[in-house]
């Protein structure tokens, strides 16, 4: 069963340029909520509880519950845009969930047991995380905060293909279902010297055609 966490919001009746500048110099945060059955809404949020919330995993892969005075509408965050070089969270949209409707959005994947496995033990072994975090579909209700994936019986050479990802009841990687290309490297264990023998291969590939140019030139 997924978590959900309650924001609570404001409705907010200025809208533009000027009205969200107030808001932010007011200590607020403009967002808005679409999607469902429902027009958008234009809220507001206290930007110190969106900027702790912010922190916290939960906050991009869990269903919210945005509470207007006790209304509370189920929603998923879909974009947040930050200021350049400030603190600062500008504005965000959420969108509406429906109980008995599919979800589709990116979770974040943490890794167990990864520094007692053979290969995390092995001083000439390195373990590379290719995915950080997998797009999944599934109802409302069985959103995951994460996906834990266990490395405990990794050896060198071993690799986690998204198909061999444990998935909770109810979870889909709609991915796999466009074909066996799609089916793409998670974790990778190799000797380290592999990795930097194949990085000076890499190295060496990409001064040769600046050698040729160099020689075409003369």
């Amino acid at each position: 069963m997924a978590t959900t966490h309650e924001i609570k919001v404001q409705r907010r009746e200025d809208e533009g340029k000027g009205a969200s500048r107030r808001l932010r110099l007011a200590g607020n945060v403009p967002a808005v909520v679409y999607g469902g059955d429902l027009k958008p809404v234009s809220i507001e949020l206290s930007h110190n509880d969106v900027w702790l919330a912010s922190q916290h995993e939960w906050f991009y892969a869990s269903i919210l519950d945005l509470s207007l005075n006790g209304d509370v509408q189920k929603v998923l965050l879909r974009d947040m845009q930050r200021h350049p070089f400030k603190q600062q969270i500008m504005h965000l949209d959420f969108q509406r969930v429906n109980a008995n409707e599919a979800i589709r959005t990116a979770v974040p994947l943490h890794f167990v047991n990864e520094d007692t496995s053979p290969a995390g033990k092995a001083a000439d072994v390195v373990i590379t995380h290719e995915l950080n975090e997998v797009t999944i579909t599934c109802l409302p209700g069985d959103l995951p905060e994460f996906i834990e994936i266990d490395l405990g019986a990794m050896v060198v050479g071993d690799i986690v293909h998204l198909s061999q990802i444990k998935l909770p009841k109810g979870v889909e990687i709609p991915e796999l279902a466009l074909g066996a290309d799609h089916d793409v490297a998670v974790v990778v264990a190799k000797h380290g010297r592999v990795e930097a023998e194949s990085e000076e291969t890499e190295e060496a590939a990409a001064d040769v055609p600046a050698t040729k140019a160099a020689k075409d030139d003369e």
